[in-house]
C-alpha cells in the first residue's frame, strides 16, 4: 500500500531521527491532516455565505439552545476570548442574524437570539455540512464510524476535564 501523507512526513522524519517513537505521528498527523482538509472545505461553503466559522459555530450554539443565550455563555463554549465573541455578536447583528436584547430575568445581562434570517441560514447550511462530513466518512463501515468515534472521544476526555 503506497504512503499517505502522512505516512510520508513520518519517513521523512525517521530520516532524521531514526532512534526516535514516531508512533504520534501515525494518529495525531492524521487528526489533524482531516480537521485541516474538512475545516477548508467548510470554510468554502461559509465563504459563499460571507461567514467565518467561528461566526458559524455562534449560530450552531444558539441554534442547538433553542433559545438565547448571554455573551459569556457563548465565550465559554466557544473557548474563545470576550472580546473576540463580542465583535463576532457586532458582525452577525450587523448582518441580521442575531439580535442582542437586554434580559428579562436580569437586566445587567444580555440575551443574544437567532433571528428568523439567522434561523434559516443555519437551518440550511448544518445539514449540508453533515452530509459532507458523512460522505468524507464513507470509506468506514458504521462500526468503524462508531469505534474512531469512542477511541477519539477516550483521547479527548483527559484534555476536555482539564479545560
Amino acid at each position: 500500500m503506497a504512503l499517505d501523507v502522512v505516512g510520508r512526513i513520518r519517513e521523512q522524519w525517521r530520516e532524521q531521527y531514526p532512534d526516535l517513537d514516531l508512533a504520534p505521528i501515525e494518529v495525531i498527523g492524521r487528526v489533524r491532516r482531516l480537521a485541516a482538509l474538512t475545516n477548508q472545505r467548510h470554510d468554502e461553503v461559509l465563504d459563499d455565505l460571507r461567514l467565518s466559522r467561528m461566526e458559524f459555530e455562534v449560530l450552531s450554539a444558539l441554534r442547538r439552545a433553542g433559545g438565547g443565550l448571554r455573551p459569556s455563555q457563548l465565550t465559554r463554549e466557544m473557548l474563545s476570548s470576550g472580546a473576540a465573541t463580542t465583535k463576532r455578536l457586532a458582525r452577525l447583528e450587523e448582518d441580521g442574524l442575531i439580535t442582542r436584547s437586554t434580559s428579562v430575568r436580569d437586566r445587567r445581562e444580555i440575551d443574544v437570539r437567532l433571528t428568523e434570517h439567522g434561523r434559516s441560514v443555519i437551518d440550511r447550511v448544518f445539514p449540508a455540512q453533515l452530509d459532507r462530513e458523512r460522505a468524507l466518512l464513507d470509506p468506514l463501515t458504521d462500526d468503524e464510524r462508531a469505534r474512531l468515534g469512542e477511541l477519539l472521544a477516550k483521547v479527548l476526555a483527559p484534555m476536555d476535564l482539564a479545560g
